[in-house]
């Protein structure tokens, strides 16, 4: 089978895949922390931006559906309100801070495939707003889309470079057991390959991505006006060149590298870096408005690093009259929201805003 059908069989299986049996993974407890898991302050801060964008022209207050929405502080409001949808919400440890720190009034929604998550955030949202596909929000609407590290785990092709063009890597059966088999390319897969996979020196590898770049499509369709803002590691295509001997694919469970992708299906994180090229001439073929940022100065320019400093100035308060718990609680705090800025790691992230 194409690799892509494998990949969503053994992601997003109501029964027996990774984010469908029933466990919530992106946890302490879990495979793998995102961003809001490390800081609140992360949801803090793009609630900032939210803020920002609504209050702009083209931030779409005012054109949201005429329906009751709910405000960054959960209270019940009337009128015309633009709507906020964040997909692949997991535990909810983004829209939690982000929608007590926002300013604006919001009809706000999550898109989550799996089933335990969904339970989870349903306790945070009205039941009718915490649904499982993108089709099922309110659309058109006004306001903004987000999604951190999502596209990550969309299903991909595996396209492998030739002498004479391309060949695809599909999930066969040897032995008794799942590996990757050589199959012609097809010719969407090697259209991609072509415009974004290049160059590849001969036997490299290159994720394929139309699942992510059919993803921010309908992102956009469903927006009247707004942006959509995609946060997740990865780079524009010329900077990938160097991953493409061995290609970027992957796999993690409990915080840690795992096997190779086919060996223990539905027991790992299938992964792979989001090639940023491919969304922008997406967004771009849309007539959105596109901005890439790296991940730090993206927060920075949103007040981290003040609010990093005014952390550490309590720090040292604490530390001079201070209760020592509170000392260690500020000090935790503050290094957590420092991991958000490391250039080599959570920093370099990229931030894709797409404004329409």
């Amino acid at each position: 089978m194409p690799f892509e059908e494998f990949q969503r069989i053994a992601l997003y299986d109501p029964e027996d895949g990774f984010f469908g049996s029933g466990k919530l993974r992106s946890t302490k407890e879990g495979d793998f922390l995102t961003s809001p898991e490390v800081s609140p302050l992360f949801g803090e801060t793009l609630a900032k931006f939210v803020d920002q964008f609504l209050s702009s022209p083209s931030g779409g207050s005012g054109r949201g559906e005429e329906r009751a929405g709910v405000d960054g502080g959960g209270a019940e409001v009337g009128g015309r309100v633009p709507t906020l949808v964040e997909v692949g919400s997991g535990s909810g440890s983004l829209l939690r801070p982000l929608l007590v720190a926002l300013e604006h009034s919001v009809d706000a929604w999550v898109v989550e495939a799996s089933p335990a998550a969904r339970a989870a955030l349903a306790e945070m949202l009205p039941a009718d707003r915490v649904v499982s596909s993108l089709d099922e929000v309110a659309a058109p609407f006004s306001g903004v889309v987000l999604a951190n590290e999502l596209l990550d785990n969309l299903p991909v092709a595996v396209a492998v470079r030739t002498g004479i063009g391309w060949e695809e890597r599909w999930v066969g059966i040897e032995d008794g057991h799942l590996v990757l088999v050589p199959h012609p390319a097809r010719p969407e897969v090697a259209a991609w390959a072509n415009r974004f996979g290049l160059p590849c020196p001969e036997g490299g590898r290159v994720e394929v991505q139309l699942a992510a770049a059919d993803w921010m499509r309908r992102a956009l369709d469903v927006l009247a006006r707004g942006a959509v803002v995609v946060i997740d590691y990865g780079e524009k295509a010329e900077h990938l060149e160097h991953r493409r001997l061995e290609g970027t694919l992957r796999t993690y469970r409990a915080h840690h590298l795992g096997p190779h992708p086919p060996a223990v299906p539905g027991e790992t994180d299938i992964t792979n870096d989001v090639n940023f090229s491919s969304l922008c001439a997406v967004a771009e073929a849309a007539g959105a408005s596109v901005e890439l940022h790296r991940q730090d100065e993206f927060l920075e320019s949103l007040g981290l690093a003040e609010r990093i400093r005014e952390l550490r100035e309590q720090e040292l308060a604490l530390a001079r009259d201070g209760d020592p718990m509170e000392r260690l609680k500020a000090r935790s705090d503050r290094t957590n929201a420092e991991t958000l800025l490391h250039p080599r790691g959570l920093g370099d992230f990229r931030v894709l805003i797409a404004r329409k």
